[in-house]
């Protein structure tokens, strides 16, 4: 019986499939996303969930574990150095698996499992687009911030104005003697 085995055996042997698993989370750590199998992406999803896991810790001894595991040291920075801005919120889902469809030769179905992500800077215009909206509803407040860029563009016009006449080049005109 197979109890407490957790993990697939993919048809391969121990070091072969670890040393798959290695390479394939270090691509997915150093470009975002990369394109498998369904049981390797389900399968690469625990580890790579793990390691971000151990990011967020933070300190020594996760990065060394992470080392063991991942052995470029500049996608080891780099995980750590944006765990906190990616997944700071997060307790868990750092991936996202996509079915994508069948693989051309042996039909096998195939995935993308991209890393997921917060963007805080689609939060931040989304609720500037929201108290845009809120202040179209006052029309007292649209009606003074309107004529405030009036002020302002007859004021720029006049600066401008007298920008170019001092700048500008004296043009001697006919029948004046210099």
């Amino acid at each position: 019986m197979r109890h407490g085995k957790a993990g697939v055996k993919l048809n391969r042997t121990t070091e072969h499939r670890e040393a798959m698993f290695k390479n394939m989370v270090t691509s997915l750590f150093k470009y975002d996303r990369i394109r498998t199998t369904d049981v390797k992406a389900k399968e690469l999803r625990r580890l790579s969930d793990n390691l971000i896991t151990l990011a967020k810790k933070g300190d020594l001894h996760a990065r060394r574990q992470v080392l063991s595991i991942i052995r470029e040291k500049d996608v080891v920075k780099k995980l750590f150095a944006e765990v906190e801005d990616r997944y700071g919120s997060l307790k868990g889902g750092y991936t996202r698996i996509t079915k994508i469809g069948t693989r051309h030769g042996d039909a096998a179905p195939m995935s993308l499992v991209e890393l997921a992500f917060i963007e805080k800077s689609k939060k931040i215009e989304s609720k500037k687009t929201n108290d845009k909206k809120k202040d179209e509803k006052n029309p007292e407040k649209l009606a003074s911030d309107k004529s405030e860029v009036k002020e302002e563009t007859k004021e720029t016009k006049e600066v401008s104005v007298a920008k170019e006449a001092s700048t500008s080049p004296s043009i001697p005109q006919e029948g004046a003697t210099s």
